[in-house]
């Protein structure tokens, strides 16, 4: 086959360090903006960036051609660095060292488009940790709870 044809979703999500409560309605919306346009520049298709105060979900399409650990790098540095610019209130900011990346059916799209869209709403009953270990219990992933908050 001369063609090379990848069209692979992943729902990716990571939390602020300790999860502190850094992003803020003041600077969420362009903090999402700001992470979609490196994904964009990566040759990710972001489908959808939002979060919570002391989390990001990035829905996307993975590139053909990076690493999706080169993104998360490139993601978390440059954002962090950005956030840092934006005011003495987020002079501390840092992203959690792991994170979590999660196939998406294509016919499920639109649910997670949805769960992303109402994080608010969602963490009113839920923590960021809660709903991580949801995740990994449902893709059945194997962990070590010791390292996972670190």
């Amino acid at each position: 086959m001369p063609q090379s044809i990848a069209y692979n979703y992943s729902h990716i999500t990571f939390s602020t360090k300790d999860r502190y409560p850094f992003i803020d309605e003041e600077i969420q919306n362009e903090l999402f903006q700001y992470i979609g346009g490196i994904c964009k520049n990566m040759d990710f298709k972001p489908v959808i960036v939002g979060g919570y105060k002391d989390h990001i979900h990035i829905l996307c399409v993975l590139s053909r051609k990076i690493a999706l650990m080169k993104l998360i790098e490139e993601v978390k540095s440059h954002s962090s660095k950005w956030m840092k610019t934006k005011g003495e209130k987020y002079k501390n900011f840092y992203w959690q060292r792991g994170y979590g990346s999660f196939s998406v059916n294509p016919a499920e799209i639109d649910v997670v488009v949805r769960y992303i869209e109402n994080q608010a709403e969602h963490h009113k009953k839920k923590t960021f940790q809660e709903e991580y270990l949801a995740f990994i219990k449902k893709y059945n992933v194997e962990y070590d709870e010791k390292y996972l908050w670190d």
